[in-house]
């Protein structure tokens, strides 16, 4: 089974993660954030990725470590249950609508982090949740976990809906490269021989 649970903590946070590459999406994400714990059950349901998570952060002082930190977990959690990437697709992508919004994502599990992030809101906030903590979480996801992630807004005119667009985009893009080729056998997707 391609699994793997962390725990990090640092003087501002103690994030804990455990991530099942091949579940059912189940879920149970709590870090005292509503709207991000909303994202997590949404990215996990969408990538059939079993996640677990428990953040405790100083939220007295703003979200921002805690949805940060989480996101370097999830990122560090899911390297580590891809292994060296034997017999995967290695390259995803969606273009998902929900309602007025579309993004689109385009990912590959290279080891290469990088991220181009073409994603605007309308709103500082959705409810008491800073919109601008979407792409510092997609930031530390892509930087720990190894991921070359491009994320854009097509369409959108409500922030709740371009924020849970770009999750369901990026989890289903993740999905799709981290599922077995089943052409691949174990073969590590690249003429390098490594990843």
């Amino acid at each position: 089974m391609r699994q793997a649970s962390l725990t990090r903590k640092t003087a501002e946070t103690e994030i804990a993660v455990s991530v099942n590459l091949d579940g059912t999406g189940t879920r149970d994400c709590a870090t005292g954030i509503g709207f991000f714990d909303h994202m997590l059950d949404q990215m996990a349901r969408h990538s059939m990725i079993d996640l677990h998570v428990r953040a405790t952060g100083d939220l007295h002082v703003d979200d921002h470590h805690t949805v940060e930190d989480t996101g370097i977990a999830l990122g560090q959690a899911l390297r580590q249950a891809l292994g060296d990437k034997r017999g995967i697709r290695r390259y995803g992508e969606c273009h998902l609508a929900m309602d007025d919004a579309q993004v689109r994502c385009a990912l590959d599990l290279s080891a290469r982090p990088y991220l181009v992030w073409k994603v605007d809101f309308p709103t500082a906030q959705i409810g008491r949740f800073d919109t601008e903590l979407v792409r510092e979480f997609f930031q530390a996801l892509a930087t720990h976990g190894g991921i070359t992630l491009h994320v854009d807004r097509l369409h959108g005119i409500n922030s709740h809906h371009i924020a849970e667009a770009a999750f369901k985009a990026v989890a289903r893009a993740l999905r799709m490269a981290a599922e077995p080729d089943p052409r691949a056998g174990d073969a590590i997707p690249s003429t390098k021989g490594a990843l």
